[in-house]
């Protein structure tokens, strides 16, 4: 199995156990906490398919409901240890945005965008599920906080593009790219960095 799919779909795991939690946070029920899972996990890169006016990869591959499905059945049945390991499902989060920022990229360029709309439709992959989760649980999305995080997105999406320029090997290229997005989440958290706040 291919080490990048293979890390998808474990963030496609992830994202679906922070949608699912959210909504146990809400006391939603169980017909509720999975559609919100399915939406986090499958949200971002549905929206970057049909920009690319292309089937969303979930409906030709079931490995993502698959997994979609694990991530929620384990939020319910370790709901409250899940609690207590808020830093560690941050830790995997982080790299989930990560790798969905660069393989959303990755295929916006294979099938045809222009480098700055590939940019946007990656960070689009990462970020957009979020965001309807944040909104169906009626919160301000995270993209809308001081929190350094779709803008580490696209830092990660422009290092691709540039190392791409140059040759550097696509594989390498998608790790150290990856790699820039899950350090700037890492490093901004744990310092409380934060961009400029309009009008502050």
């Amino acid at each position: 199995m291919n080490i990048i799919y293979f890390i998808d779909l474990l963030g496609t795991m992830v994202f679906a156990i922070s949608g699912a939690m959210a909504a146990n946070r809400k006391h939603i029920d169980i017909f509720g906490a999975t559609f919100t899972g399915f939406v986090t996990a499958i949200g971002g890169g549905s929206l970057r398919d049909v920009f690319l006016n292309l089937r969303p990869v979930w409906v030709d591959d079931g490995n993502y409901l698959l997994a979609i499905l694990t991530g929620v059945t384990i939020s319910m049945l370790a709901n409250k240890q899940l609690d207590r390991l808020a830093r560690t499902l941050f830790f995997f989060d982080a790299i989930g945005i990560g790798f969905f920022c660069i393989v959303g990229l990755q295929k916006s360029l294979t099938h045809g965008s222009s480098e700055i709309a590939a940019i946007v439709l990656g960070m689009f992959s990462a970020v957009m599920g979020g965001v309807i989760r944040d909104t169906l649980m009626n919160e301000t999305p995270l993209i809308f906080r001081k929190e350094i995080y779709a803008t580490a997105c696209l830092s990660g999406a422009i290092l691709y593009v540039v190392l791409g320029v140059i040759g550097v090997d696509p594989t390498i290229n998608a790790f150290a790219s990856a790699s820039l997005i899950f350090l700037i989440r890492l490093v901004a958290v744990k310092y409380k960095l934060s961009l400029p706040v309009v009008g502050g």
